[in-house]
């Protein structure tokens, strides 16, 4: 029997799809009339929009069988993100749960929680865009409200979703709220929290993070006391140096007045500042206790040596934060100080062995101070320092693992519960050659008893480190460790004489040396190139 025949039904429908992808675009539509071209681009579109609800599905169907759990991933949303490398995981997993069937706790298939719009997508009349607009509107229809009448609304948005925008929807979306709740009494507490939210966005080019959210009425309350005071003008006005910091309780009523004259900020930048000087008092305060996660609860920076010289680059966090050299320049100036020392330790032990079993405060910042520890070790993991555990990367604390520097490594806590001996589990050791020496190699176990693979290392918190090789090589490699095997036996006679720890020693510091004169000499060659 050939390799087609033995492909199910569904593999064979998606081959010819490809096949029959292949053929549409090797067609030259250069002669065809203007109906012709826009009929095939609408068909193009229903076809595009049918796919989405088709692909959703498709999901389902891996989710219902445990395949992520079979690759080592937490859960479908952590297998869309990395294996199948979707950019927005999140919103599909919402537009799932919305307009996919389930499988309840029984094995019985129930119908999707909208299906009026699920109907909609399956034609090809509706966008993921269209989606959203009718989730937000339906998402702020109160609970008290009838079901019968929720259930009509619902209908009715799914149908305008056939033939208006999503800008329309949200439009008319707003005034069949206001005829659901036109006093807005139906309203209450449980809609309130369930809209509650505060979301960071990732930093742009430019370090920036933008704010979005909704806050209930007693958080708003507060917020505008707190405003009131340390965003007062005058108040807490960075470009100011003689401008009050704090709150107004403690400022000099003439000084802030005539802070206030010079202040040039709008009310958004003041408001930004006020939040910077009350962030800076709950730090000082001591309001967040000693330690997070064995960390100290203050901003800890990880800088680059050749980057602090220039006063140039950036820094990064414990929490994942990059941060600019001069910001960080400054910010030491009234800073605790933590010092990472290679090769030799301070008197802080490193090496715990079998005496302890979770790692201290100084195997922590040595960790996050180590090229790639800024987070969590796992391969495609992106959870920062602040919240990550130390992890028996070597061997179980339970197996008589020990709680060494060099036998440890950072994990999150839902990566660390995944490491374990069966199929689907991960198995971790610390990698003793190569460039990657020192850190934590992980690989997945195989479901069919196969041999496993190379260890796979985490590359995502050492951007900076990618970028200096690059420099020095011209190439980023993401080759993966070779597996580890016990080297073959030297023969007596050809065995070369062991080098004494002093020469290794002054060897590695003349590498080091040298590899920092090339980064720098390159460094200043791009930038003049960019100049």
């Amino acid at each position: 029997m050939s390799g087609t025949d033995q492909l199910s039904e569904v593999q064979q429908l998606y081959a010819q799809l490809h096949d029959l992808l292949d053929r549409i675009d090797a067609v030259d539509t250069t002669p065809a009339m203007d109906d012709a071209v826009l009929d095939v681009a609408e068909q193009h579109e229903r076809a595009h929009r049918r796919m989405s609800l088709i692909g959703h599905r498709r999901m389902m169907d891996c989710n219902d069988r445990g395949v992520p759990g079979q690759l080592g991933y937490r859960h479908i949303g952590e297998m869309m993100a990395h294996h199948l490398r979707i950019p927005d995981h999140r919103r599909r997993m919402r537009h799932m749960r919305a307009l996919t069937e389930f499988r309840s706790l029984q094995g019985e298939l129930t119908p999707p929680r909208y299906a009026g719009l699920a109907a909609v997508v399956a034609d090809g009349a509706a966008t993921p865009a269209h989606v959203d607009a009718v989730l937000k509107v339906v998402k702020k229809i109160p609970r008290s409200v009838p079901l019968d009448v929720a259930e009509k609304a619902e209908a009715m948005l799914a149908e305008f979703a056939r033939t208006l925008t999503p800008k329309q929807i949200l439009k008319a979306g707003a005034e069949l709220l206001s005829r659901i709740d036109p006093d807005g009494t139906l309203a209450d507490e449980r809609d309130r929290a369930r809209r509650r939210s505060v979301l960071i966005g990732d930093q742009d080019d430019q370090s920036m993070s933008e704010f979005d959210g909704a806050l209930t009425p007693t958080t708003r309350a507060m917020l505008d006391v707190i405003l009131a005071k340390m965003a007062a003008p005058g108040m807490n006005n960075p470009d100011d140096k003689d401008s009050p910091r704090g709150a107004t309780l403690d400022a000099d009523i003439e000084k802030l007045k005539e802070a206030a004259g010079r202040d040039n900020r709008s009310t958004g930048q003041r408001n930004h500042d006020a939040l910077e000087a009350l962030f800076k008092l709950v730090l000082d305060g001591g309001v967040l206790g000693k330690s997070h996660r064995g960390l100290p609860p203050h901003i800890i920076v990880k800088v680059n040596e050749t980057d602090l010289r220039d006063r140039a680059g950036f820094g990064h966090t414990a929490t994942g934060t990059q941060l600019p050299i001069a910001d960080i320049i400054e910010m030491a100036a009234r800073a605790q100080f933590h010092l990472a020392v290679f090769k030799d330790h301070t008197a802080q032990p490193l090496y715990l062995g079998t005496a302890k079993r979770f790692a201290n405060q100084a195997q922590r910042l040595m960790h996050f101070a180590q090229d790639g520890g800024s987070g969590c070790s796992k391969p495609g993991c992106s959870n920062p320092s602040a919240i990550v555990e130390i992890h028996h990367a070597d061997k179980d604390w339970a197996d008589g693992g020990t709680t060494d520097i060099d036998t440890t490594a950072p994990a999150c806590p839902p990566h660390n519960r995944m490491v374990g001996p069966n199929p689907g589990q991960w198995t971790t050791r610390i990698i003793r050659h190569g460039r990657d020496a020192g850190r934590a190699g992980w690989t997945l176990n195989p479901l069919d008893g196969s041999p496993p693979g190379p260890p796979q290392v985490n590359r995502i918190h050492e951007v900076g480190e990618l970028f200096e090789h690059y420099l020095r090589s011209g190439t980023i490699s993401e080759d993966p460790q070779p597996a580890e095997t016990k080297p073959p036996a030297a023969d007596a006679a050809v065995r070369r004489k062991p080098i004494s720890p002093a020469r290794l020693a002054a060897r590695t510091r003349r590498r080091k040396r040298k590899l920092r004169q090339t980064s720098h000499q390159a460094r200043r060659r791009l930038l003049a190139r960019v100049r």
